[in-house]
Order: C-alpha cells, then structure tokens, then sequence
C-alpha cells in the first residue's frame, strides 16, 4: 500500500493568509510555512506557475520544512504554452513559447530554480497543467514527448484541463500516453455541469505517483472570476466519495498526493484536514458538512483542537525516500 499526503495548492494564497487560519506570530513568511508543514505533509507550489521561481526561495523551503515534507511545484506558464506576462519573463526575453532560444533559456532558469528542493529531495512533483485548447493530437503528443525529454528525471504530474482527453474510448490512449514518458497522471474534482467538466477518471500512468486535485465544484468555472471558480467549501459525503478511488490509487502507486484547490478562505486547509480524518477512519457520527465557503471569513475563528499532520496512517507506508 502506499503513502497518501494531503494538503493544499498554495500556502501563502491572500484569502487564506486573512482568514485567521494562521495564528498571531506565525503569520510573517517562515512562521506560516512552518505551521502549515506542522500540520500537512505536501504542498503545491502555485507562484512557480506566474513566475520563475528562485534557487533562494527553493533553499528557504527546504530549509523551514521537516524531513519528509514535500512540494509538488507548478510549471512555469510559458512551459506549457500558457499566456505569459512580458514583466515576469527574465532579462528582457520576449514570452514566445514558440522560440526554441526563449525556450531553452526559461527551461534553464526553471530547472535551476527547483533545484535545491531536488538535492534535499523535498520535490514530490512537477505539475504540468495544460491549458484548456490543449486538445489530443499530434501537436499535442509532440509537445508532450519534448516535456519528458526536457525533464528526465524529474518526477512529473500532468493535469489535462480539455474533457477529451479522458472521455471514453479515449482514455486508455491518453493512459498509455503518459506512461511511455513516465508521467503520472492527475485526476480531478471539479462540477460535472459544465460542457467543459473533466470527469473524475484516476488512471494510474506511474509505479511512483499518483495525484488528485480538487478544484471545488462552482458553476462558475471558467467563466468567472478566481473567486468565483474556486469558492466553494466540500461537504464531508463529498469527500467520502473520494475514498475507495484514493485508496486504489494508493494500492498501484508508491505514493498518492490529494490537493486542494479550492482557495477561498480557509475552505481548502478545512477540507484537507476534514480528507484525512476520513482516510484514518475517524467518521463523526452526525456525518456534519463542511460549510460552503461563500465569502472569505473576516475574522478569526475560535480556536480548536490541533489538528494532526495530514497524513494518512491507516494508509501510509515507510518512507523510502523524501520526494
């Protein structure tokens, strides 16, 4: 059986920070990652997407995080042809995905960046989200195949954000897709209402990975603004459904990284911590819902009872290793 982490898409996102989830004292930058790595043993790193992240930052991360924590980082936009900010593209290099010498550059300053966490082996993954025009076929299977060259040896996720890719009679090519390049694939959780829903397949494409991500399930996706899309608080009985699926992820996979992306408030730390009760069994008897997060709370809610670490115990190996 492998290991399940939980945790969220972020740490340092704004509505979180002024939800009160972070206590008096541990709110400057080392104090809430180290609360937050107090209490869930994976991290999504998202700014890495909006701009190249830094080896000094890569350094402080590992550097305030416990043995065996882990950060799955987020590519890079322009690595996966993403609109990119000219502001935010080093030295002045125009943001052309099409241009092998801007290419070649960005993939440098990308690798050089995550590096650190590397040698500690604190990197659980590299996310590769693709964008929604991201449809199957030859471009795209060429794209694909120069990402796994450029990152060979990494361990590499990838998200699918256009519902082809996964729709039936497609499936097991885009499964076997992933697996001649050692890629793991990312299943999703998102509102089945929409012309543009990714259905919530969990193909298993690598021995040592697997990932989940739950995005929230607003109407708004897509449409919306970041708040819209992603305001939404999970209900216990949703996450229940989750169960089984982790699980058997967990049985063909070294390791299984649940992720939430529905940043509003506090709404993804609470679900994160509500995920792994319900992996360790601890089931209240009332069965409560998680509120939906309709706005990011204004104040700071009353203390509780410490949460654990959110890892999964009753699914959990050994360690072989930190990433």
């Amino acid at each position: 059986m492998g290991e399940i982490l939980v945790g969220t898409c972020s740490w340092t996102d704004r509505a979180l920070v002024g939800s009160g989830w972070y206590p008096v004292g541990r709110r400057d930058a080392e104090g809430r990652l180290r609360h937050y790595a107090e209490r869930f043993p994976v991290v999504e790193v998202d700014a890495s997407y909006y701009a190249l992240p830094s080896e000094r930052n890569s350094l402080l991360w590992a550097e305030r995080t416990p043995d065996g924590f882990v950060f799955d980082v987020k590519a890079f936009s322009l690595l996966t042809g993403h609109p990119t900010r000219e502001a935010v593209m080093p030295d002045g290099l125009p943001a052309e995905h099409r241009d092998p010498a801007v290419l070649d550059e960005v993939w440098a300053r990308f690798a050089a960046g995550i590096e650190p966490l590397r040698e500690a082996g604190r990197l659980g993954s590299v996310l590769f989200q693709f964008p929604p025009w991201f449809r199957p076929g030859e471009r795209a299977e060429a794209f694909l195949r120069e990402c796994a060259e450029r990152t060979r040896g990494w361990p590499v996720a990838v998200e699918f954000r256009h519902p082809s890719w996964w729709e039936p009679g497609r499936e097991e090519a885009t499964g076997a897709l992933l697996a001649r390049h050692g890629m793991a694939a990312v299943a999703v959780d998102m509102t089945q209402a929409l012309p543009s829903s990714v259905p919530p397949v969990t193909p298993v494409t690598s021995p040592r990975l697997s990932v989940v991500r739950f995005h929230g399930r607003s109407t708004a996706w897509g449409t919306g603004s970041k708040e819209d899309r992603f305001r939404y608080g999970y209900g216990e009985e949703e996450l229940a459904e989750w169960l089984p699926r982790v699980r058997r992820l967990a049985e063909r996979t070294e390791q299984v990284h649940v992720l939430f992306n529905n940043c509003c408030g506090d709404a993804a730390v609470r679900a994160a911590e509500c995920m792994t009760r319900l992996l360790d069994g601890d089931l209240p008897t009332a069965a409560p819902r998680v509120p939906r997060a309709r706005s990011a709370p204004a104040s700071t809610p009353s203390p509780g009872p410490r949460p654990t670490p959110a890892r999964s115990s009753s699914s959990s190996r050994s360690r072989r290793g930190a990433g």
